[in-house]
């Protein structure tokens, strides 16, 4: 199990920046680690939507997690929160339990992602089928700096996190709201 502090900025791309973002990742010999395609379903309790903490199951191409997350609340508009996460052998299986123990299925997305590392963060470039967004998750000054690299400093900041989005712009079926390509 993984447990630690979560600090990351989110900017929303449009398809033009998003380009320009990946031109400038290669201009800067950033490391390329990966893409990978996501399904996150996430659950909920009233305990949960209390504290406003969410708990996900993410299937990948290569593995599955399941990861409590619990948002640190602050003004300076990069995104901490508390995150547990541990690998997951079965996601059938666990989604099973957690269904059977009282938790609710809500939300599905579905997720592109593209990853790299360049100095001290990690940048993040994301499709989902309601746009383009890009993280960098590392120290605030590691952001700050990657951020001046890529040329962000001006890129507009989401501060919505993806489960709000996709209830601002999924589709509910059979209860559950969903954001799939």
């Amino acid at each position: 199990m993984n447990s630690w502090l979560e600090i990351e900025k989110k900017y929303r791309l449009d398809e033009t920046k998003y380009r320009e973002v990946l031109s400038t990742l290669f201009e800067l010999k950033a490391e390329f680690i990966g893409e990978d395609f996501e399904e996150n379903k996430l659950f909920s309790n009233d305990y949960l939507a209390e504290k406003r903490a969410i708990l996900r199951l993410r299937k990948t191409t290569n593995d599955s997690s399941l990861t409590y997350k619990c948002r640190i609340q602050n003004n300076i508009g990069i995104k901490q929160q508390i995150e547990y996460e541990t690998v997951v052998s079965d996601p059938i299986a666990t989604e099973k339990i957690i269904e059977n123990i009282g938790f609710k299925l809500r939300i599905i997305y579905e997720k592109r992602r593209k990853t790299w590392k360049l100095r001290n963060a990690e940048i993040v470039l994301d499709e989902l089928p309601f746009g383009f967004f890009m993280e960098i998750e590392g120290s605030i000054a590691a952001i700050s700096e990657v951020e001046a690299l890529l040329g962000a400093d001006e890129y507009p900041v989401e501060h919505e996190t993806y489960p709000n989005l996709t209830l601002r712009y999924g589709k509910e079926t059979q209860g559950v709201i969903e954001a799939r390509f």
